[in-house]
């Protein structure tokens, strides 16, 4: 079984589906089997930063515990020599934002425990996000990651010019 020690040596982005710019969390902190604690520092060059906020807003909260919930079924990847795969946030539920903005050059903490699985793929997190041991959003976050890409909806539409003026003749 993979290691804390081992996750804290890589980058984030080692456990991620995603490329930079749209990394929104730092680092991993904790993790436990269905559970993990991540880490994200507010920059002026954290994504969605508001300078009359002097922070980022609140909604952005959903992407941090999203985003964790991906790290944990990145390292799980990992653990099994498998590809770490695209997952869909598909709702939530009991979603509270008790903060209007994550402040400036402030550090919070995210925890997704697992609550439940499917093998299709069918998941639901309950997640935090943390200011100091106090909860400060809080959500339960429906998730679906396909085992394979057949399992992926299909997309006819355009995706180039080309296509377009074929479709146009």
């Amino acid at each position: 079984m993979i290691n804390l020690h081992t996750i804290q040596s890589h980058d984030i982005a080692d456990y991620l589906p995603h490329d930079a710019p749209m990394i929104f969390i730092d680092k991993v902190i904790e993790y436990q089997n269905d559970t993990l604690l991540s880490e994200i520092t507010i920059t002026p060059q954290s994504a969605y930063f508001d300078a009359a906020l002097s922070g980022v807003p609140n909604y952005v909260g959903i992407e941090y515990m999203a985003q964790t919930i991906a790290a944990l079924a990145g390292i799980e990847a990992k653990d099994r020599n498998d590809i770490i795969r695209v997952g869909f946030l598909l709702g939530s539920r009991k979603l509270q934002l008790h903060t209007p903005f994550y402040a400036l050059d402030c550090t919070y903490h995210t925890r997704v425990r697992r609550l439940y699985q499917e093998e299709t793929g069918l998941a639901v997190f309950e997640c935090q996000i943390l200011d100091h041991n106090k909860i400060i959003a809080e959500a339960n976050i429906n998730v679906f990651q396909p085992q394979e890409s057949q399992d992926l909806p299909q997309d006819n539409t355009p995706n180039n010019s080309q296509d377009s003026q074929e479709i146009a003749q």
